[in-house]
């Protein structure tokens, strides 16, 4: 059998067969006695010619550009971006920080150049839409204009309305708000779905969603952890993106992948997690440790805003303080002090005159938080230098139903122990929150692989020992750092912490930064 000749942007095929039934009139030539049609090497003829029993390298790692984006691209990352332009239903199922988000932006990128796209919707948690999706679209395509649908639903039609943008981002339960006008909206034909596994279960959502994806011309859904509790989970989630990959019904999925124990109670059967894999498919999965381009420990900082509240607080705060400093009345002997109080404001827990800790309830950081968890691929620890955010993160976590334990000045060093062991050798524990002064030196949690900074802690030797703790002999994948910020003086923190620079000498000056706008 003739193999097909890659020539520029160009493929020539042996002109018989399947490929002159497929395009009886492309333009062809002879050469040796045997005819060749000569076909563009774009999207549309290579999911043709895969179609046909044709495999070749997708067009997209032969001709795009990447939007010349510094740094290039990882090589899983165009994997990745491969996949998605050569499939209009696909699955990206890699782990957090692997570089998901720009892959899919690359990829919509190249189709819409190419003529096989139109604009894009995003929809994903509400954590996500500034700080990763619109962001990271600002960073690698800057000449494409990007806008969120936030706001309520007059705000949100009027950006929606906006002629100019081609990236359009809204959050899992935003979309609902508008969802017959972005129906109507058929030049937008792209739809990503980020965080797949939030439409797993049964509700009024997840119907919406399989009705609402069905008119798009590619869907792609994203998704570290698609299976976050049973290998049914992803019955729903196929039928959104290959609704003819899965059985029709969710009782006939559940008896092919679950055994039933009692009334209430469904345990896999052998062989459960591949078979729902072979349901989502096409798919592609990076695994952290695949990214050889990244180091082996990886630390990031994740922007958050601030609440309402704490916005107000937080200014205040501030503009006090830097009265304070011109005055001399904060001076170094007690800037730490006042530091720690615009830390605890960012961090949604303050300390009132009494001693008694006081809680901004909406805290963005929480959604944050609970997303970044359940992306995690492994054990996760949280680090959380006060008290009541350690509490209460603790109850926003049993009341997600997230098994976790917490660590603390009045834990005993021997429930300390239990804990420490639990976490480490069994499957007990899905996350640790721990305060950063109880990890002692020497301490193994390698069964975590991602830690997340609550807070910045300005100690650089407590910095250094709790990150130590996932860095240790025995751990067997790249490790990740997220450290959430939203103000100038966490910004400042973090810095000098990972330049490893002692904070002791410069409380005053990370303060007269708290204070500032910067």
């Amino acid at each position: 059998m003739l193999q097909p000749i890659l020539s520029r942007d160009r493929i020539l095929l042996p002109f018989e067969g399947k490929i002159k039934a497929m395009w009886p009139r492309a333009p062809h030539l002879e050469f040796e006695g045997q005819e060749w049609a000569v076909l563009q090497d774009g999207p549309r003829e290579h999911i043709a010619l895969t179609a046909a029993g044709h495999k070749m390298p997708a067009p997209i790692l032969r001709h795009y550009d990447w939007e010349n984006a510094t740094p290039a691209p990882f090589e899983t990352q165009k994997q990745t971006a491969a996949l998605m332009s050569s499939n209009r239903r696909a699955y990206v199922l890699s782990d957090m920080g692997t570089g998901k988000t720009r892959s899919a932006l690359w990829a919509w990128r190249y189709l819409r150049r190419q003529g096989c796209a139109g604009k894009l919707l995003v929809i994903a948690p509400l954590s996500t839409l500034k700080f990763t999706w619109l962001s990271e679209a600002a960073r690698v395509m800057p000449h494409v204009k990007a806008v969120v649908l936030h706001g309520n639903k007059k705000r949100r039609l009027k950006l929606l309305a906006d002629r100019e943008a081609e990236i359009f981002i809204i959050n899992t339960d935003g979309w609902r708000t508008i969802e017959y006008e972005l129906q109507a909206r058929t030049d937008i034909d792209v739809l990503v779905i980020d965080e797949l596994a939030c439409f797993r279960n049964t509700s009024i959502r997840t119907t919406r969603m399989k009705k609402f994806a069905e008119r798009f011309a590619w869907v792609w859904g994203m998704s570290g952890r698609p299976m976050p509790n049973s290998p049914v989970d992803v019955f729903h989630q196929c039928k959104i993106v290959t609704p003819h990959t899965v059985p029709k019904h969710y009782s006939w999925a559940r008896d092919i992948l679950m055994h039933k124990i009692d009334l209430y109670r469904w345990i896999p059967k052998p062989g459960a997690v591949e078979t729902a894999h072979s349901w989502m498919q096409p798919s592609i999965r990076v695994a952290l440790d695949d990214v050889i381009e990244l180091p082996e420990a990886i630390i990031r900082t994740v922007d958050v805003e601030l609440d309402k509240e704490q916005q107000r607080t937080y200014a205040k705060q501030a503009r006090e303080m830097a009265v304070m400093v011109q005055e001399k009345r904060i001076t170094a002997a007690n800037a730490g002090v006042n530091m720690n109080k615009l830390l605890q404001i960012a961090s949604g827990w303050v300390y009132d005159e009494n001693g008694e800790g006081v809680e901004f309830k909406d805290n963005p950081r929480k959604e944050l938080l609970l997303d970044l968890i359940d992306e995690a691929t492994h054990k996760v620890l949280i680090f959380v230098p006060w008290r009541h955010a350690i509490q209460g993160i603790s109850d926003l976590l049993t009341e997600e139903e997230i098994s976790h334990e917490v660590i603390h000045g009045d834990v005993s060093a021997t429930r300390r122990n239990e804990i420490f062991s639990a976490f480490q050798a069994t499957q007990e524990y899905r996350c640790l929150i721990a305060h950063p002064g109880t990890l002692a030196h020497g301490l193994t949690l390698t069964a975590a692989n991602t830690a997340i900074w609550w807070s910045p802690i300005p100690s650089l030797d407590l910095w250094e020992q709790s990150n130590a703790r996932i860095r240790r002999p025995g751990q067997l994948h790249k490790q990740l750092y997220l450290c959430l910020q939203s103000t100038p003086i966490e910004k400042k923190v973090y810095a000098l912490l990972r330049r490893k620079q002692n904070l002791q000498d410069s409380f005053l000056e990370l303060l007269r930064a708290g204070s500032s706008d910067e």
